[in-house]
């Protein structure tokens, strides 16, 4: 079980996704699981999600468009890490995911 659980959920998000993406992988906080959910985007967005070749992400497809909360949710329910973390597509995370901060809650 990963100490964190980073929920993504996406729709038509190409235009800022591989930062947000990529601002999350390159933390250097790394036993964390990263779960995004494409809620049935219209727009590249599946094909960028797909050009990460990481074991942390976890790719999660909405046949049809459910909305952000549905979809974090969603995200939610399959989480295992101890700690859950939220990002939307459009978010850029600065290096702040840090070891001794995670571990150090009780």
């Amino acid at each position: 079980m990963p100490d964190l659980s980073v929920i993504m959920p996406v729709y038509n998000g190409e235009a800022y996704l591989c930062q947000a993406i990529d601002s999350i992988l390159k933390q250097s906080f790394r036993d964390f699981e990263f779960i995004i959910i494409d809620d049935a985007s219209t727009d590249g967005s599946e094909k960028v999600i797909h050009s990460y070749e990481d074991s942390r992400i976890k790719f999660i497809q909405n046949a049809e468009n459910q909305g952000n909360y549905s979809s974090r949710n969603k995200g939610l329910e399959i989480a295992t890490g101890r700690y859950i973390c939220v990002m939307d597509a459009d978010d850029v995370a600065s290096l702040m995911i840090r070891t001794e901060a995670v571990r150090g809650f009780p």
